[in-house]
């Protein structure tokens, strides 16, 4: 049922597909050390076919360490842990739509996440990663020299009490409203050494930092610029088609994702768990 697993790589850059594997069944120490070792090699796995009830898909994250629990937007009832992603007909926004990683404003951003699918369009709703790892080796010496000493400040402007009006209006996923506390700011090295790997990987992204430590944000912006830009190049990057039972679990401090909105008039339902982290050095 779990006795042999097989691992097929996706792209060039990153990204492998897992066969083998029962999800919905618990998985003994030497395939679950195999999917967390391919997790480390690829920064993003996925699973076809796959049947899971809430409790098993929280149980399958809580292998890799404890569940988050959202700040900002509404969970599934009776489900803290997991964080519903909805898009109804009517409704034009997705979340995700730009290049990111999630909540990079904390003061120790996610180990990853693990998303589910639950119902997908029949064509498009496709999700590209993108290797951080790459994309900061490929620098010129010379800036990755300056970089390994530089701060950027993140924040959660995009998902404060100030933008839920707004952003609720237009998409399914629903920011709370039940809070008027913003969230501060926490600076984070831009480049960063993963703790498993001990590689570096570009640590910065378009929706939560906004400028560098002990910069304006004018002054900031050219070189931030450049590094949104570069860390998504095509040939950093894997694309994934969703079906119904897919899961795709994504290393959050090595890897960008994006969401790709174009499949007007259908209705995706997912269901994500995300794993704490530690504080990046």
């Amino acid at each position: 049922m779990n006795s042999s697993i097989q691992i097929k790589p996706i792209a060039g850059a990153c990204g492998a597909e897992i066969h083998g594997v029962d999800l919905s069944h618990e998985l003994d120490d030497a395939i679950f050390d195999a999917i967390k070792q391919a997790f480390l090699d690829y920064q993003v796995i996925f699973f076809r076919d796959q049947n899971i009830t809430e409790e098993q898909h929280k149980a399958f994250g809580r292998r890799f360490g404890k569940l988050n629990i959202h700040p900002r937007y509404k969970t599934l009832d009776g489900h803290p842990e997991i964080f519903p992603i909805r898009k109804d007909p009517e409704n034009p926004r997705i979340i995700g739509e730009h290049w990111h990683q999630d909540l990079t404003h904390l003061p120790e951003p996610p180990l990853g996440s693990i998303l589910y699918a639950l119902d997908t369009p029949p064509v498009g709703g496709d999700t590209l990663f993108a290797n951080q790892y790459a994309a900061y080796e490929s620098l010129s010496d010379g800036l990755k020299k300056m970089l390994d000493s530089v701060k950027a400040v993140h924040d959660n402007s995009i998902q404060s009490p100030k933008a839920a009006t707004t952003r609720n209006a237009d998409r399914a996923t629903k920011l709370r409203d039940d809070t008027d506390k913003e969230e501060p700011e926490f600076e984070h090295p831009i480049a960063v050494t993963h703790p498993d790997t001990g590689r570096k990987a570009l640590f910065v992204n378009i929706g939560r930092t906004h400028r560098l430590a002990n910069m304006a944000v004018d002054e900031s912006r050219p070189l931030l610029d450049y590094l949104f830009k570069h860390s998504s190049k095509p040939e950093f990057t894997c694309r994934f088609h969703w079906r119904n039972g897919s899961n795709a679990i994504w290393d959050n401090r090595c890897g960008k994702h994006r969401a790709l909105n174009d499949y007007p008039g259908h209705k995706p339902y997912m269901n994500r768990v995300t794993i704490n982290g530690q504080r990046p050095f």
